[in-house]
């Protein structure tokens, strides 16, 4: 009895950061998905990186901001392309570089598609079509 006592503890005080890469992890190697960017407080990067060190996963980290960092992991074909174009904050992407990390990450097609358009200012729906 005092075991699960001792791992329900564990897991309540885990912070929800890095339950949340847990659950990324689950979902990559269950196949769900081939890249994920996580984002998180600087403060996790260390211990984000050596689970996913432990668990042999490939990745790539590149900070978000003074207080965040961002984490690519997956497949290295993918985290190559990222290297290459993601090489600035997200918020200075192209419309194009921000589609293709879109379609990268598994987002909805559709979706993307649709922002990519507003990001250009060219669809029907947009408020600032041209």
């Amino acid at each position: 009895m005092q075991r699960t006592t001792d791992i329900q503890t564990s897991q309540m005080v885990l912070p929800s950061e890095m339950r949340v890469l847990m659950n990324h992890i689950y979902e990559y190697k269950k196949g769900v998905r081939r890249m994920i960017l996580f984002t998180c407080n600087r403060r996790f990067e260390q211990q984000a990186c050596h689970r996913l060190g432990r668990q042999s996963i490939d990745y790539v980290v590149q900070p978000a901001g003074k207080e965040n960092v961002n984490v690519y992991f997956g497949r290295r074909e993918c985290l190559d392309a990222i290297r290459l174009f993601v090489t600035r904050p997200l918020n200075e992407l192209s419309p194009e570089e921000d589609f293709i990390l879109g379609a990268m990450l598994g987002y909805d097609i559709c979706a993307q598609c649709e922002r990519y358009c507003e990001r250009k200012g060219r669809c029907a729906n947009c408020k600032h079509a041209q």
